[in-house]
């Protein structure tokens, strides 16, 4: 019997930010192979395509190509957090690659992985005005992901949700990438979805890390270096909408009608999902 194939897509959560190894990243991915594997008599191929910065279009033109020329048994997409963190976000554009890039590879019969992710303004510990804007794009983003997710029969995790967002233990100093002892939790939680299903029959992984937490003085270290070009980075493309994102929400709580952007995000949700309903029956012109 040839080897399962497990093929992992997205940006830098799924590339293993925050779970050093050596000279690079492991990640929940990489921690969640043993547990596919049936014993010594079956091996899983690992192939991680994620790429730190990536996009949902980025996913769709580069990653799956490649990914669907493995033919993969098993393949994660989670992506998402790094379209909401730019000024080109539409969720209309993030909703149809989605259901692009799900149906090409249930087309091949690979069990597929998504997730829903936390919102990165409440993580970074953003002033409200700041946080607001990209909460309700990731709430966006994570509404799609559930409904394109039970569209193509996905085995869907809730990552947005539950006591590990608060637990400071499970992160890394960037406040933003899982350490190793979160991305062990998510590796944890994908493993029990998959075992339901009777795709995961290997070892459970383990809860706890194998090294020991950063210290404080290597993660102010790694904030005053690293994490000030990657913050940088970001702010170069997204502070400047990010910026009349926030005058929206002053504006419109001073005048009592916050609910309008809540309700007009809402919408620009339901018209997204409608459009590729509407694209996908015969009759559709």
């Amino acid at each position: 019997m040839r080897p399962l194939r497990f093929v992992a897509l997205g940006d830098s959560l799924t590339e293993g930010v925050g779970d050093p190894v050596g000279e690079g990243w492991r990640g929940w991915a990489a921690l969640l192979v043993d547990g596919l594997s049936d014993g010594p008599d079956t091996s899983v191929e690992f192939t991680n395509l994620a790429v730190s910065g990536a996009q949902t279009r980025d996913v769709l033109e580069r990653q799956t190509p490649a990914a669907l020329a493995l033919g993969p048994d098993v393949v994660s997409v989670v992506i998402g957090v790094n379209d909401t963190l730019r000024c080109t976000f539409d969720i209309h554009a993030v909703a149809a690659r989605l259901d692009q890039v799900y149906a090409a590879f249930r087309a091949q019969g690979a069990v597929l992985l998504t997730a829903c992710l936390p919102d990165p303004g409440a993580m970074l510990g953003l002033p409200g005005v700041l946080a607001r804007p990209l909460a309700r794009r990731q709430r966006a983003v994570n509404t799609v992901v559930h409904a394109l997710s039970e569209r193509h029969g996905a085995v869907h995790l809730h990552a947005a949700e539950g006591a590990w967002l608060t637990d400071r233990a499970m992160w890394s100093a960037d406040r933003l990438h899982p350490g190793e002892r979160g991305h062990r939790q998510l590796a944890l939680r994908f493993h029990a979805l998959l075992e339901q299903e009777g795709v995961a029959t290997g070892v459970t992984p383990s809860a706890e890390p194998e090294l020991p937490a950063p210290t404080r003085s290597a993660s102010l270290w790694w904030l005053a270096t690293a994490g000030t070009g990657w913050v940088a980075r970001r702010c170069t493309d997204l502070l400047p909408q990010l910026l009349t994102l926030a005058a929206a929400e002053v504006r419109h709580r001073a005048r009592g009608t916050s609910a309008r952007l809540d309700l007009s995000a809402s919408h620009a949700v339901a018209s997204a999902l409608a459009a590729l309903s509407v694209a996908e029956r015969p009759d559709a012109v």
